[in-house]
């Protein structure tokens, strides 16, 4: 798949929203689908088979979150959220259900561009099973559990190991704190998120990772994490 000629179904009950959606995306090469509700959405869905999904949480016929649901058990399709600056429970709750990014209302064209390249690019790696990844000095290959930075390799504890596995097999995608507690720790640390936040700040020393400004393991606030992967 082409990211340039990808198929965009917008899920929005804005006209004015859809209007500067379909304009900005047709500007960059995007085929552009349309629904003003939920039920129309799933019609889409089904019809015309996107390779992306913006989807409006607030729509009036059917709940944004359970909506998430429904796409998820019918295709597995990236799904970048559009949410207001203050949704900060939507946000988690969409990322928990399987929505792989979120932009934030206000947005700019430059990051939602960018938002939708990095979960078209995302989808296409999870599809081809990547087992290496790279970004500038730091190689991680999953297949022998060897991590290097700058071609010195790096001695992790298994915990930190696992966290930057998680993290590096999901690049791109905002992970939250719920997710990454349950992967890496179990149920019993879910609600632990001092405990995560120390094992992040412990693999940023590790990578070189300036924990003043990350370049690599980046912060989503209130949210959780996602690694960079630009190179």
């Amino acid at each position: 798949m082409i990211a340039d000629a990808a198929t965009v179904l917008v899920i929005d009950d804005e006209p004015a929203i859809r209007r500067f959606l379909r304009t900005t995306l047709t500007a960059n090469d995007y085929k552009v689908v349309e629904a003003e509700n939920g039920a129309k959405g799933l019609s889409a869905l089904a019809h015309h088979r996107p390779d992306i999904i913006i989807l409006d949480l607030g729509l009036p016929d059917i709940d944004g979150l359970d909506l998430i649901s429904r796409i998820r058990h019918i295709r597995a399709v990236p799904i970048v959220v559009l949410s207001s600056r203050d949704d900060e429970q939507g946000k988690v709750k969409a990322l928990d259900l399987g929505a792989d990014d979120f932009v934030t209302k206000p947005f700019g064209i430059d990051e939602l561009m960018a938002r939708l390249r990095t979960a078209l690019r995302h989808h296409v790696h999870e599809q081809g099973g990547r087992s290496v990844f790279e970004n500038g000095g730091l190689r991680v290959d999953l297949e022998r559990r060897v991590v290097s930075l700058n071609k010195i390799e790096l001695r992790l504890s298994p915990k930190e190991y696992d966290l930057l596995a998680e993290l590096v097999t999901h690049a791109g995608k905002v992970l939250t704190h719920t997710h990454l507690l349950k992967r890496i720790w179990g149920s019993m640390a879910e609600s632990d998120v001092q405990y995560l936040r120390v094992y992040i700040r412990q693999l940023r020393q590790k990578l070189g990772d300036d924990a003043a400004d990350p370049k690599l393991i980046l912060t989503e606030p209130g949210v959780g994490y996602r690694l960079s992967d630009k190179s």
